[in-house]
């Protein structure tokens, strides 16, 4: 797989150009066609438009809801606009309280998310009901699930989680993603996308349509997309494949089923500390050239020069994942109906900077606890400092199974069921040789390992976790007048057991072996009521319960004080605890023909809650127990149906984060932190859509405001507030004699070339010396400049 940089312009305006030429003589010779059609294929071929016309309101940013609690849904009139290589974190930026943030703009190098200053890890994410945050720290990695040009929907649930929500870690909602079932009718469609830095996607898509009596159908897809960083060298290239199944046994039972497999390697972009940032500018990267080995001589110490920031070669995000799932749903009788999804997630892959100064007397003896030195320049002795390659990697393997029940009464519905899965996490940290040029061994850091003395790899990390996770739901939804008022009142039981091992390893004091276990429950009840005013007008409210269990790095001597090793035992400190929250939501809303809107007052009580942070620079999690934590605001969003061809989309949200005590990093060091707001939450955040569109073309632009937002936990170091404007372009070809409507999309971000950043981390304590205590690393993520890509796709 590609992944190294190539020396191409960083806008390639030829691909673009030779695109628009191909669809304009396209056009030509199908207008030539379309000018012998009489008026009836003529009114055939209008009914086409559909599919790039959005007639719900907002343009699909909005849909009408129902739920007892705050929830903001898009569709596919949407996602099916954006940019091909986009992610589902671009899809709900406008979304209110929703603060996403990507590394670049095509959407290929990931991104951030927080939600009413809930964090990715705190937000619990499925697709099609299978859990994919990280099994581990719950992270979320947008750019490896799924193509975006199979999603039909995407949802937050912003403050309550559903109460079959399939997490032990969500304390801040849902975060969901709904693939699209196969077509009724056999059809190929293929998409090309050109654009700036080198971007490219082709994707493929076959439907078969309907066959075995109308009852089965199923669709496959394939696509590869590249594209290069917007600063410094390296790119990012991304292989997928996503395959869905769909079986009818009856009008009420049906078996469906999915795979998504992707396969991608990107390099990094370096984060920048505000300093450096004053200091270098705002393009500053990893470096484009390799330092070099040096001449091995017997005798003498080499200590090569490890160079800041590392050789761009040297810090690449490799990851391999496939998602399988199915559903099953079957009718037991009239009133009973029962849902089974079971599933399989496997991941495999690295990240962070590979780069490394090994010394050759660090390497461990595992029997005696003992540096021992091993020649890695082959120079007969163990005095040098030598450049290799290694960083975590992470292996998992997580089978799963979701039942449930549904038994249908006269006023009551009642849902129940079962959560079951185990994750087999294995994470190491081995190193391999880098050669003359820079190149690493291994970019997956899976074989050609640097062996110990005893024959066994170098381990920079050694860690086997096994969380095995269960719950019980039930919920009963009672139906008033008329179903006019509908309540919900409802519990769940998140169970997490995680039994992790410590090998000895060379990481920082991980020379002892040790074994943690720990079971973590909690009893979380929830109460929703939704009364329906009148035909457009309806109130809603909910209160929930909300639980995150410590993640496993909390159980390393390597990344904190959590663990301690006293007389060779492992102690785990007290703070390593469950964080909960208790969520409530009070909203209006109107939904009519016209215009659907939505108001949300919240509140959020937290305890324990957890700062838990990927460090961009050292490649660890970090964990910080920041107490109490008040979270208060209101959400507005509103959309229309088209008026004369215009539409709109508009949201609004209002949110404080205050902490509620001082922070005990130590035994003798305390932050001051009570009443400072909690970082990575914007204070405000607004969004607007506003498009006019006709029966052949569209066009819209989108705008977000995002206020300034704390990048530390003692709040002395913000990142300022910023404006992002994008525009979007649709136009309706002719449908010719192999190809329909083909149609040409343009889409360009940041459209006034913003320059702007976001906190890499929640966790960060402070940027200056306070009370004594040392200023911390405080990196931020730098936002891509503007970029232009042109989509053509056809369907046959």
């Amino acid at each position: 797989m590609k992944y190294e940089y190539s020396p191409k312009s960083r806008f390639a305006p030829a691909p673009i150009v030779l695109a628009c030429q191909l669809l304009c003589l396209a056009a030509a010779a199908q207008a030539q066609t379309a000018a012998g059609n009489n008026s009836k294929d003529m009114a055939a071929g209008d009914s086409e438009v559909v599919t790039i016309t959005a007639h719900k309101a907002g343009m699909g940013l909005m849909v009408a809801e129902d739920a007892p609690k705050a929830r903001s849904t898009i569709n596919q009139d949407e996602i099916s606009k954006e940019r091909g290589t986009s992610n589902a974190y671009q899809s709900l930026a406008l979304l209110p309280s929703v603060n996403a943030y990507n590394y670049d703009a095509s959407g290929m190098f990931g991104g951030g998310i927080t939600m009413r200053g809930f964090n990715s890890s705190e937000i619990g994410a499925t697709i099609n009901g299978v859990p994919v945050n990280d099994s581990g720290n719950y992270a979320i990695y947008p750019q490896e699930f799924v193509d975006q040009e199979n999603v039909c929907s995407e949802f937050v649930t912003q403050g309550s989680t559903d109460v079959e929500a399939p997490h032990v870690g969500a304390t801040g909602g849902n975060l969901g993603i709904v693939t699209c079932d196969p077509e009724d009718k056999a059809r190929v469609r293929w998409i090309e996308t050109v654009g700036g830095l080198n971007l490219i996607k082709t994707y493929l898509r076959l439907d078969s349509g309907r066959f075995d009596d109308d009852r089965a159908k199923f669709f496959i897809s394939a696509s590869h997309g590249e594209v290069e960083k917007w600063k410094g060298s390296g790119n990012a290239a991304r292989d997928h494949v996503d395959t869905g199944f769909r079986f009818d046994i009856d009008r009420f039972d049906y078996i469906t089923a999915s795979i998504l497999w992707n396969r991608q390697v990107a390099n990094n972009f370096y984060s920048l500390s505000l300093a450096q940032l004053n200091q270098y500018g705002y393009y500053y990267d990893f470096s484009s050239s390799f330092v070099g080995h040096l001449p091995a001589v017997a005798g003498t110490a080499q200590n090569e020069a490890n160079e800041s920031p590392a050789y761009y070669k040297l810090s690449i995000n490799p990851f391999d994942n496939v998602i399988a799932s199915a559903t099953g749903k079957f009718r037991l009788n009239d009133s009973t109906d029962v849902k089974i999804i079971p599933y399989f997630w496997f991941g495999y892959g690295t990240g962070g900077t590979q780069q490394k100064l090994m010394s050759e007397s660090g390497f461990l003896n595992p029997a005696t606890g003992k540096l021992v030195g091993v020649d890695l320049n082959g120079d007969g002795d163990t005095l040098d400092k030598v450049i290799v390659a290694g960083s975590s990697v992470t292996r998992t393997q997580r089978p799963g199974i979701t039942t449930s029940i549904t038994e249908t009464l006269e006023n009551n519905t009642i849902f129940g069921g079962l959560w079951f899965e185990q994750a087999h996490h294995r994470q190491t940290s081995p190193i391999v040789p880098v050669d003359a040029n820079g190149d690493m061994a291994s970019i997956w850091l899976n074989s050609d390992y640097i062996l110990r003395p005893d024959g066994s790899p170098y381990e920079a990390r050694d860690w086997r976790t096994v969380s095995t996770a269960w719950q019980l739901f039930l919920q009963d939804t009672v139906s008033l007048l008329n179903d006019d008022l509908r309540i919900n009142i409802g519990a769940r039981n998140p169970s997490i057991r995680r039994d992790f091992t410590n090998y000895p390893n060379e990481g920082s004091n991980s020379a002892v072996g040790y074994e943690i276990v720990r079971t973590y429950t909690e009893l979380l009840p929830q109460i929703g009521v939704r009364y329906q005013l009148d035909r457009e007008d309806q109130l809603f409210a909910s209160l929930s319960k909300n639980m995150q269990a410590p993640p496993n790095f909390a159980f390393s001597s390597a990344t904190g004080d959590n663990v301690s090793i006293v007389n060779g035992q492992a102690v785990l400190s007290s703070s390593v605890q469950p964080e909960t929250s208790w969520n409530l939501d009070v909203g209006y809303r109107y939904q009519s023909q016209a215009l659907v809107a939505q108001a949300t007052v919240f509140d959020v009580d937290f305890r324990n809650r957890l700062a838990n942070a990927y460090d961009p620079i050292s490649g660890l999690s970090s964990y910080t127990n920041a107490g109490g934590v008040k979270t208060h605001g209101f959400e507005l969003e509103a959309g229309n149906t088209p008026i004369a061809g215009w539409s709109a989309y508009a949201s609004y949200g209002f949110t404080e984060s205050t902490i509620q005590n001082n922070i005990q990093l130590n035994a003798t060091q305390v932050l001051p932190t009570q009443g400072n707001q909690f970082p990575l939450t914007p204070k405000y955040k607004f969004g607007l859509s506003l498009q006019y569109e006709t029966p052949v073309w569209y066009a819209r632009i989108k705008d977000q405001h995002t206020s300034s937002q704390w990048a530390t936990l003692a709040n002395d170091q913000a990142a300022p507030g910023y404006n992002l404007a994008d525009f979007d372009a649709g136009y309706l070809l002719p449908s010719g004699q192999t190809f329909k409507k083909p149609t040409l999309r343009l889409n360009v971000s940041n459209v006034f070339n913003t320059q702007y950043r976001n906190p890499s981390s929640q966790s960060a304590s402070n940027a200056t010396t306070v009370n004594g205590i040392a200023p911390a690393g405080v990196y931020y993520y730098l936002g891509a400049p503007r970029l232009l890509s042109v989509s053509l796709q056809a369907d046959f």
